[in-house]
């Protein structure tokens, strides 16, 4: 077992696919299928269900990845200390965030501080969090759903409410605040499953015994208020929404009358994982610039 062919398995795992993973790791389709077949044989188990050219992870083979990301994560950690230790340039910082736009003013202040240092940052749903940060992939994410368990650590940087955004024409527009109860027959606009604003307005209606009625969902949230302006429907949006767009807002804004109405922001990073010099500074500086009360 040697670590080109648990590169090879981990990619494969990601991807479910073998075509698929030999385009990420640049090589022939052929090889990783030989590699993955040989790393099979010889640990004794079968790591993949197949069906015809179609595989999935089974129960081996996620016990198995569990413990492969780790080591790797290991060896990343251990390749970065030393190249810090050793003074090799002035490093990386690498970030998955749910949200980019509250990471502007930490991304302006990490620059002044540290001009030299590369970030990379990429937008991520909360379910592809744990795996970026098991494989080491990223230093941190930036989650504005709960991401916890072992081997993970965080700290909250910013609590806010949610409001709900109306057309100005809308006859809750009127109203300084509204049930969930009175919404069951709204049309809504949304993102898709598994971003915090859909989870949140699913879990909303759950509590009441309701399902909200999405006529509108996809990825793109800045969208959200012109699309409720277009008089598509109404929708949840956070308080730093409402600031940005300040008196340019195209919608009317309501308080929702409902118990843990609000959006957490999240810093979590892996517990023992060796973090550079930079991403200290990274972490302090998002405490320093998102949490209240910090300077």
């Amino acid at each position: 077992m040697d670590l080109l062919s648990l590169r090879y398995f981990q990619a494969v795992a990601r991807h479910q696919h073998i075509s698929r993973a030999a385009e990420e790791l640049r090589v022939a389709q052929p090889s990783v299928s030989r590699t993955i077949i040989r790393l099979e044989s010889e640990l004794g188990v079968p790591l993949f269900d197949r069906q015809g050219r179609r595989i999935r992870l089974n129960e081996h083979g996620a016990a198995f990845l569990l413990r492969v990301e780790r080591a790797l994560a290991d060896l990343d950690d251990a390749r970065r200390e030393m190249a810090d230790a050793a003074g090799a340039g002035p490093g990386r910082v690498a970030v998955a965030a749910e949200t980019l736009l509250q990471l502007a003013g930490v991304l302006a202040a990490f620059r002044a501080h540290r001009p030299g240092v590369r970030v990379h940052l990429s937008q991520a749903p909360v379910g592809s969090m744990r795996r970026h940060l098991s494989s080491a992939e990223v230093d941190f994410a930036l989650a504005s759903q709960p991401l916890a368990g072992p081997g993970l650590r965080s700290v909250e940087l910013v609590r806010e409410e949610v409001h709900l955004a109306v057309p100005p024409a809308h006859p809750l527009a009127g109203r300084d605040s509204v049930t969930v109860a009175e919404l069951a027959g709204e049309d809504f606009v949304s993102t898709s499953a598994g971003h915090w604003q859909r989870a949140l307005l699913d879990r909303l209606f759950a509590r009441e015994g309701l399902t909200p009625r999405v006529v509108c969902e996809g990825d793109e949230a800045a969208a959200t208020p012109e699309l409720i302006a277009a008089g598509l429907g109404i929708g949840l949006m956070p308080a730093v929404a409402r600031r940005t767009l300040g008196e340019r807002s195209p919608v009317t804004w309501l308080r929702l009358d409902a118990e843990d109405c609000h959006r957490t922001l999240t810093l979590v990073w892996r517990e023992n994982a060796y973090l550079s010099p930079a991403a200290l500074d990274f972490r302090r500086l998002a405490m320093e610039q998102l949490m209240p009360g910090e300077s």
